[in-house]
């Protein structure tokens, strides 16, 4: 009899829109919150232009000095590989974003190896827009972040979009979650 061995599940650092229940719940099926956490020395950015939310899209890059909160989920194998499609992740590094490892610090100060996902190309530093910096606002705001990062973040310059949004994924999120399995 063989026993097809189950990949383990991950951890995975979200900074941005992803910290909001709304929408990591509308792309796995059982993310876990497991800790709030910081990134040392890097930053939340937004480059290039998302048409979800009709503005610059969200990556953390690196800056000394500087600490970057968010949350730490645990996903199944199976979720984490629908976060990849809608987050645009491919193994090859072709995709929108790619994994990126590193170390986080809870606030309990148990550190926690996890995946984070960075743009490939930055392009050009874009401001998001109100409602993205609002979404994401909120999810930090409902994680219990730190009061004085959130009022950081509500600093960060943005402007209203041109048109409703977010607009839905590309990704067939419905058929991606019947197909996938927790294998």
């Amino acid at each position: 009899m063989s026993t097809k061995k189950r990949r383990p599940d991950m951890f995975y650092f979200a900074y941005g829109a992803s910290m909001n229940e709304t929408q990591i719940s509308a792309r796995c099926h059982k993310p876990k919150a497991i800790a709030i956490a910081r990134l040392a020395d890097h930053k939340l950015a937004f480059f290039g232009h998302s048409e979800t939310w009709d503005g610059g899209e969200e990556t953390v890059t690196s800056q000394p000095g500087e600490t970057l909160f968010g949350v730490v989920y645990q996903l199944s194998s199976s979720d984490s590989d629908l976060f990849d499609s809608c987050q645009g992740a491919r193994q090859d590094g072709t995709g929108a974003y790619f994994h990126s490892p590193a170390e986080v610090i809870g606030e309990d100060g148990k550190t926690y190896p996890v995946l984070l996902y960075k743009k490939t190309e930055q392009g050009l530093p874009q401001s998001p827009s109100t409602e993205h910096l609002a979404f994401i606002i909120a999810g930090a705001t409902a994680h219990g972040l730190p009061q004085g990062y959130i009022d950081d973040l509500k600093k960060i310059e943005s402007q209203k979009a041109n048109y409703p949004v977010p607009v839905k994924d590309k990704v067939n999120i419905l058929s991606l979650q019947v197909m996938s399995c927790d294998c």
